[in-house]
């Protein structure tokens, strides 16, 4: 065989192996992206959830001063606390226990979503590298046939 001949055709099979690893290398990447983005939103998940459970005692904290200020009113006045001065403490109690399931509602939504979100990068990130490692062996298998035609035309 001609040298010439064996540098076209070992340049081939070089630049076949270098694409192969390259591809496959972007396969390894686009798992780890996924990672990672799956990982910060795990991490805004639990963000999420903190900031929720600090908005939850800041509304029973402003709830107990309210409280607090409705009794002293109502002390203040000389009524006893029954009837009506009762019944708007316990609307006020009402109020801030339906106010408290609502943030603890729409956390456990935010939290749904996160964990959809988390679901979804993994999913893609997946097909994603194993299209890349799909393609990096149709590359190989295609450069290959492609050096042996040359291989055949050149001989």
């Amino acid at each position: 065989m001609d040298p010439t001949v064996g540098a076209i055709i070992a340049s081939q099979a070089l630049g076949s192996v270098v694409s192969f690893k390259g591809t496959k290398n972007a396969a390894k990447a686009a798992r780890q992206v996924a990672e990672f983005n799956s990982e910060t939103a795990r991490n805004e998940a639990v963000l999420l959830a903190r900031a929720k459970v600090d908005e939850e005692a800041g509304l029973r904290r402003q709830g107990e001063r309210l409280k607090g200020a409705q009794g002293v009113a109502t002390a203040k006045s000389g009524i006893q606390l029954t009837g009506s001065p009762l019944q708007a403490l316990a609307s006020t109690y009402y109020g801030i226990e339906s106010d408290a399931a609502r943030i603890r509602y729409a956390s456990d939504i935010q939290q749904v979503e996160k964990a959809s979100e988390v679901a979804l990068i993994n999913i893609q990130g997946q097909a994603r590298s194993q299209a890349l490692k799909t393609q990096a062996y149709a590359n190989l298998l295609g450069d290959v046939s492609s050096t042996f035609a040359t291989g055949k035309a050149i001989s």
